[in-house]
């Protein structure tokens, strides 16, 4: 009788380390469509993700790439300061988008171009993204904001 409890214990806890793993398992595959990696234009210059790979970049827009095309569609340069990325996007940009501004863009890199599904920009004078503060603080050129 005893050897029957143990055996039936170990069934149990075998069956529930079973269980929690197939559920870890299910889990991650569930989340992996919506991890998007932060890079910045100099990671990108240096590893090129692959073509299917959604991820995000940041950095200042580049003074004078502001190019807008038919209707929505609208192309720029994103810099750290150590190298410089293409980026097309077609929407409507947030209000605050500017040159010389901070932005953070959603999508994948095909053909050495970034082409965005999403842009995001400052919301305030001083707010900037903390992923395109260290990557510009990382190429030295970071400057704080000035005033209050």
């Amino acid at each position: 009788m005893k050897g029957l409890k143990k055996k039936r214990r170990v069934q149990v806890v075998a069956l529930a380390a079973v269980a929690l793993i197939v559920a870890t398992g299910l889990i991650g595959y569930a989340m992996k469509d919506g991890i998007n990696y932060f890079r910045s234009p100099s990671q990108v210059a240096e590893q090129p993700p692959a073509p299917t790979e959604t991820f995000r970049i940041g950095g200042l827009v580049e003074e004078g790439s502001l190019v807008r095309g038919q209707g929505e569609a609208i192309t720029f340069m994103v810099t750290d300061g150590g190298a410089s990325v293409k980026v097309s996007y077609t929407g409507i940009l947030p209000d605050l988008f500017e040159e010389n501004q901070g932005m953070i863009g959603t999508g994948q890199l095909k053909e050495g171009v970034f082409i965005a599904s999403e842009i995001l920009a400052k919301h305030d004078e001083s707010y900037m993204p903390r992923e395109v503060v260290d990557a510009l603080k990382e190429q030295g050129v970071y400057q704080e904001p000035s005033g209050s």
